[in-house]
């Protein structure tokens, strides 16, 4: 039974945040996935880029959320970021000679 004091039996949900970052180098016209996660998993997610200032000059990087967001673009010595609800996947097209760094931040709500 539970306590008298009015209060539901059953724990407040748990937010948890994840942080996932990598280095890429470029591949050429061919995306990289480079996360993935079963729909539903996570309820919010932030992915940024960083396309290194030693790219190639006029190489832009660029990367796909899914669900589609407004999408990503990153010229040499720059970031881009943006926030999608409920991701399930990060995908980076970077031009051949081209290198940067990948930031992902996931937010998940855990039911105890």
């Amino acid at each position: 039974m539970c306590n008298s004091s009015n209060e539901s039996c059953s724990p407040s949900a748990q937010m948890f945040q994840e942080t996932i970052s990598g280095n890429f180098n470029g591949t050429g016209a061919t995306p990289v996935t480079v996360w993935t996660a079963p729909a539903g998993a996570y309820f919010s997610g932030t992915f940024e880029i960083f396309n290194s200032a030693s790219s190639p000059a006029a190489t832009p990087v660029t990367a796909t959320t899914t669900p589609a967001g407004t999408g990503l673009t990153a010229t040499p010595g720059y970031a881009s970021a943006e926030t999608v609800n409920q991701p399930t996947a990060f995908a980076i097209t970077a031009p051949i000679g081209a290198s940067g760094k990948f930031c992902i931040t996931l937010y998940k709500r855990v039911l105890a």
